[in-house]
């Protein structure tokens, strides 16, 4: 089963936390967006291992776009 990590709101990418192939917890961070001067953290609600980053830092997302999915 896989879990979509995706953006809640159009954003940059300010940082990306994990690598494919990292174990995350629930809670962990995956990747930190910026958007109006605010950095917002964007969690993971499921643990497995980083299966897929569709994100690099500097990009642009906009909201319901996959950041990251975890097997």
């Amino acid at each position: 089963m896989s879990a979509e990590i995706q953006a809640e709101m159009v954003a940059n990418v300010w940082k990306v936390v994990v690598k494919q192939g990292d174990t995350v917890q629930v809670g962990d961070t995956v990747v930190i967006l910026e958007s109006m001067k605010m950095e917002i953290p964007v969690l993971t609600e499921s643990q497995g291992v980083v299966s897929e980053l569709r994100v690099a830092e500097g990009d642009v997302v906009q909201e319901g776009d996959v950041l990251a999915v975890i097997s």
